[in-house]
């Protein structure tokens, strides 16, 4: 006799069968979601919603990650140089990722003078050394190079501001007393779909060469050390970012027989972080490439091999965060959309689901063995673009069924990077939604986990102090 089979129409068998699933930083236990095995639904019940979170350890196990495939690549190529990790300050200012970075000794890179003010306070606090590389990039304002002659003043001999224009080189000497390393910001040609065909930032490719003869080369107080490239797109396997790749190397090259002092490689930023379940990407395969073909061009004009110095912001960060909203209610507003409204703003906690249509990965922290249909989900603001509208899996969001009496919490990951410093942390938001509060978790020295409070929801009379009406 025909024996039917249960239907899979929970929310726990759409996801298994859509994606390999459980991940490594993903788990279920009683239908309840753990992320890197915190219980988040303990947390919720804990804390509330909504909330941050910061994970602390994951920063470091980036780190490590990163340091390996480079290690890897270096010995199968039998590569001479050396490798530098940097910390991209812009991607989160915040202490504790600060202190988590320099736990593992990594160079910084900044963007602005306020920078350099954190850079002074970790090292009056002794958590950094003078000996560390100090990468300035940005505009430099009068104020952001006096900032750097103050780190000169304190000690600091590895600092390298990196030259972003004609104008900005003739400031810095007339500024700059001492010796000093410098490097050049090559301005990559952005990637077709963009507006504009140079990147507004550094000094086109044609130009840098005869710029070194004219203007650095001899200079008795600057050596250049170092060259420069990032592309807006980031590190990605396709014919546009190798390409821009051969042309940074090129003009590497070409310095090397002008007799500049390059010693230093600076292939900047912009490794991808995980945006859905199905996210795949081969770190230790573009690496491994990007070191083979520097090595390649370096002994076809006989230099020694140049250290390679990368600046990864999101790749370091992003994947400790995490936001957790509840679903307050559902509102239909046809035969076909349903509408789960959250506690918060989107606009306001993560700006870039609405800036740049950024996804991240998002799941529900309970109710996997519950029913699921397709929604849409919403912000509390005014605001007609206060919206997320696109998950990871065929541009639709399935969540277990609304059930008013049976509360439903959310989670989005790998949120670490951007969102407040965008969003403006701890200032004014659009409809005056409040900053969510932000719990730190970390563990202690016997591997268990621990979490507190870093900063409290943000209050009326917090924002009504800033709008002058205390």
């Amino acid at each position: 006799m025909y024996e039917s089979k249960p239907m899979k129409n929970k929310y726990r068998d759409l996801i298994e069968q859509t994606f390999d699933f459980p991940q490594a930083e993903f788990q279920l236990a009683d239908n309840q979601l753990h992320f890197h095995h915190i219980d988040l639904n303990a947390l919720v019940k804990k804390y509330g919603t909504p909330f941050k979170f910061s994970y602390l350890p994951v920063i470091g196990e980036k780190i490590d990650l990163c340091r390996q495939w480079f290690q890897n690549a270096f010995e199968e190529h039998n590569y001479k140089g050396k490798y530098h990790y940097s910390y991209c300050t812009k991607s989160s200012h915040f202490d504790f990722v600060l202190k988590e970075c320099l736990k593992k000794q990594v160079n910084i890179e900044t963007s602005s003078a306020f920078d350099i003010d954190i850079i002074i306070y970790l090292f009056n606090q002794g958590l950094l050394n003078d000996d560390i590389y100090v990468l300035c990039n940005g505009y430099k304002t009068k104020e952001y190079i006096l900032k750097i002659a103050e780190l000169i003043d304190l000690g600091f001999h590895r600092i390298i501001p990196i030259i972003d224009s004609f104008d900005e080189f003739e400031i810095l000497d007339e500024m700059i007393d001492t010796p000093l390393e410098i490097g050049i910001r090559i301005a990559s040609e952005e990637d077709p779909k963009f507006e504009f065909y140079t990147s507004r930032l550094g000094i086109g490719y044609k130009d840098i060469v005869p710029f070194f003869k004219k203007r650095l080369k001899g200079h008795p107080k600057f050596k250049v050390s170092m060259l420069h490239f990032f592309v807006n797109t980031g590190i990605r396997d396709n014919a546009y970012y190798w390409n821009e790749l051969r042309k940074f190397i090129n003009v590497y090259t070409d310095l090397i027989k002008a007799d500049a002092p390059i010693c230093h490689l600076d292939i900047g930023g912009g490794f991808p972080i995980k945006n859905s379940l199905a996210f795949e990407f081969d770190y230790q395969y573009m690496i491994t490439e990007i070191v083979a073909q520097i090595k390649q061009e370096a002994e076809s004009v006989g230099a020694e091999h140049p250290n390679i110095f990368t600046e990864f912001g999101s790749f370091t960060v992003a994947e400790s965060g995490g936001t957790i909203y509840s679903v307050v209610n559902q509102k239909k507003q046809n035969d076909k959309e349903q509408w789960n409204m959250i506690d918060s703003s989107f606009m306001t906690t993560l700006p870039d689901t609405w800036a740049i249509n950024k996804r991240f990965v998002m799941l529900p922290i309970n109710r996997w063995g519950d029913k699921y249909e397709r929604v849409f989900l919403g912000g509390m603001t005014c605001d007609s673009d206060d919206y997320y509208n696109s998950e990871q899996h065929i541009n639709a969001i399935y969540l277990p069924e609304f059930k008013m009496n049976d509360p439903l919490y959310i989670g989005f990951f790998n949120t670490g990077a951007y969102q407040e410093s965008i969003s403006g942390y701890g200032g004014i938001k659009h409809c005056l939604i409040p900053s969510p509060k932000h719990i730190i978790i970390d563990k202690d020295e016997n591997g268990a986990f621990t979490d507190y409070v870093y900063r409290e929801e943000q209050t009326s009379q917090d924002m009504l102090q800033v709008l002058g009406y205390r």
